[in-house]
């Protein structure tokens, strides 16, 4: 089992994680085709209960 020869300094350590923070993105937002209110990808539209051009969700 590997076991380090030496211990990590604080600094390298905290850049380390502060490394992978610009790896996550902000969420997409589009719009609806059928009423151009905006939905998150992959989800119906909460306002008129379209996905992908037909209704999957009887909204009244």
């Amino acid at each position: 089992m590997g076991v380090p020869k030496k211990r990590t300094s604080k600094m390298r350590r905290d850049r380390r994680r502060a490394a992978n923070n610009k790896i996550k993105s902000p969420v997409q937002v589009t719009k609806c085709a059928n009423c151009n209110e905006p939905v998150l990808p992959h989800r119906a539209c909460s306002a008129c209960g379209h996905y992908k051009g037909r209704e999957v969700i009887a909204v009244d």
